[in-house]
């Protein structure tokens, strides 16, 4: 699904990430989502690549990364420490600056980017979400019932952990099925993978630390920074048109306090973009960077 590039797995002070690298140009970090792996850019990477420097990492925790244990405070699984590995992944490869395209937990790992390492990200896209804070915020009857997997994944002492260890392969299906407008968008062999990297248990894991961050540490940091201090790059905005950011406000408008240079628009898609409206999406990262 990605001729022409190559695998490599970077040692950072916190996790080992594994990636993918292609092309040739100005430096361009792919972030993916839950309950996927660097994968799901496999329709766009390629074309990408034909202007720039594509790196598709897994976040830590998913995919072929490594999953370092984590505390009480889910702290190893905040966007902060996430943001950090991708950080330093980027300097081993010689890029200071680049751009960064994150899909849901990678948007959400793109938004901290940002803020935290102002000098490092050049230009940031998001695709279907608004900030971790404004879901809390908006986090009524509605919305609880479309993306309830935020409060089941975040519960304590192992209980989505059991829940999802008895089948995670229909797990997978399941969400990106709930979640697609078109739940046959996706290729094969991603589907295979994103099955395959999710069976480990300690995947499973990991990825419910990361939404137990999303509703404690990361939850704080940004109602912290909120106000304060802002995206210094421009910042684009893309969403599906029945995807899940648009079920909590309106996402320009949510993203307006948390830069000056925001634009950006809906794609006929779910929440899948890359796999769902891959030619849309890439024109849009394509103008956009």
């Amino acid at each position: 699904m990605f001729d022409g590039f190559a695998t490599r797995r970077v040692t950072t002070s916190g996790a080992e990430i594994h990636l993918r690298l292609g092309g040739d140009g100005p430096p361009l970090l792919l972030l993916h989502g839950y309950p996927q792996t660097s994968a799901m850019w496999h329709r766009v990477a390629p074309a990408l690549a034909r202007r720039f420097t594509v790196v598709a990492a897994d976040l830590r925790g998913y995919g072929r990364s490594s999953r370092p244990p984590s505390g009480p405070d889910h702290a190893a699984y905040s966007k902060r420490a996430m943001a950090a590995d991708m950080v330093e992944v980027m300097a081993t490869l010689g890029f200071a600056t680049f751009a960064v395209a994150g899909h849901d937990r990678g948007g959400r790992v793109g938004h901290r980017m940002a803020l935290d390492h102002p000098a490092a990200v050049g230009r940031l896209a998001v695709l279907d979400i608004v900030p971790t804070h404004t879901m809390w915020r908006r986090m009524g009857k509605e919305l609880a019932l479309a993306t309830y997997h935020w409060l089941f994944l975040a519960q304590p002492d192992g209980l989505p952990e059991r829940l999802i260890g008895a089948d995670p392969g229909w797990w997978v299906r399941e969400q990106l099925r709930r979640w697609a407008g078109d739940p046959d968008a996706f290729a094969p062999g991603a589907l295979e993978e994103y099955v395959r990297c999710f069976s480990d248990p300690a995947a499973v894991h990991a990825s419910c630390e990361d939404y137990r961050a999303g509703a404690a540490v990361d939850d704080e940091l940004d109602a912290a920074d909120l106000g304060h201090r802002r995206i210094a790059c421009p910042l684009l905005v893309l969403w599906g048109d029945r995807g899940i950011a648009q079920q909590a406000e309106d996402p320009l408008a949510a993203w307006r306090p948390w830069a000056a240079d925001v634009r950006g628009h809906g794609v006929p898609a779910g929440h899948f973009l890359p796999e769902e409206a891959p030619a849309e999406t890439l024109a849009a990262l394509d103008a956009f960077l």
